[in-house]
């Protein structure tokens, strides 16, 4: 039962208090990993193949680092005490979920759009999104907003929440480097196409079944705050694949779908367009308010994911006690 608990708080903690900047957080070290190896390998690797060959050591170093690291500082201050293990765990595991991060980054656009202070929505959409967004009209700022908010519930809680429920803040860490991996060389550009194709492979792997479990944990949510639980559900049937990622298309489908609205289209990257598969049906136009129902739904789906945690955690123990009896 303990993991269950320490899962709980580590969620808890997060939610209230989030990522202070006055502290210093594992992924800033992680980033600094991955630009310290990446630099060494364009040094002696000047041929596509070899880089090829050079981006498993991305994921071996930096995402098995981080999990020897984090397991190695565990065990050390479990000599010391087991309190000192439990809490630095619920402290660690805090640091690879971004509930509050999430909430605040859509909540800081909404506030703009609502003080109709367009620029200022722009820009609070440009720190959190790698598409242009000078010239965004109100609705593809909420439709950016929207989207981002509902791809990170994978990546940003339920993810790091799953591993954190298999294998403790060890697993979570490495997760979070993972992730981190793919958002810094898992680009499919000339420059990463090749260095980066082991840690993006990877970070699809991670984020399969999480990806799905969101999905449903949307569908559920829809229904539970008398949103369009049924739209959810058939425009992740129809439109989840249709995604470029194979996992992002899950959340957003279930969102465009449970919001009765239509996310995708067409997005510009350092002035070139890119056209998104469309994901859900516009039944109405997209408004300010979207992003609100997007953060409740994203809350309800952490709140029940790590509900499930503790069932599961339980369901183990009482399993447990029942073959020791």
């Amino acid at each position: 039962m303990s993991g269950a608990w320490i899962i709980i708080l580590a969620y808890i903690l997060d939610r209230c208090i989030g990522d202070p900047r006055w502290i210093p957080h594992p992924v800033i070290g992680m980033g600094k990993g991955i630009s310290a190896l990446e630099r060494i390998i364009r040094a002696r690797v000047h041929t596509n193949k070899g880089l090829k060959k050079a981006g498993i050591w991305f994921p071996i170093l930096i995402a098995g680092g981080s999990f020897a690291v984090t397991w190695g500082l565990l065990f050390l201050l479990g000599l010391i005490h087991p309190i000192f293990a439990a809490a630095a765990e619920i402290v660690l595991i805090a640091t690879t979920i971004a509930s509050k991060g999430l909430r605040d980054a859509g909540m800081e656009v909404y506030r703009h759009l609502k003080e109709q202070d367009w620029p200022g929505a722009r820009r609070s959409l440009g720190m959190i999104v790698g598409r242009d967004t000078a010239h965004l009209d109100e609705p593809e700022v909420v439709r950016g907003t929207v989207e981002t908010v509902a791809e990170n519930i994978v990546d940003a809680i339920v993810s790091p929440l799953f591993y954190a429920l298999i294998g403790g803040a060890p697993l979570a860490m490495a997760y979070r480097a993972v992730n981190t991996l793919d958002s810094m060389v898992g680009y499919k550009n000339e420059k990463y196409l090749h260095l980066g194709w082991a840690s993006a492979r990877l970070d699809d792997w991670a984020n399969w079944i999480p990806a799905r479990m969101t999905a449903l944990l949307l569908i559920v949510g829809a229904w539970v705050l008398k949103l369009d639980a049924k739209g959810a559900a058939r425009m992740v049937a129809r439109d989840a694949r249709l995604h470029p990622s194979p996992n992002s298309g899950f959340p957003e489908s279930a969102v465009a779908g449970a919001l009765g609205i239509r996310l995708g289209g067409h997005n510009v990257y350092h002035g070139v367009a890119s056209f998104r598969a469309y994901m859900g049906e516009a039944t109405r136009p997209m408004e300010s308010e979207d992003i609100v129902r997007t953060t409740r739904l994203m809350f309800w789906s952490a709140g029940a994911f790590v509900g499930l945690c503790f069932i599961a955690s339980l369901g183990v123990w009482l399993a447990g006690g029942a073959l020791l009896w």
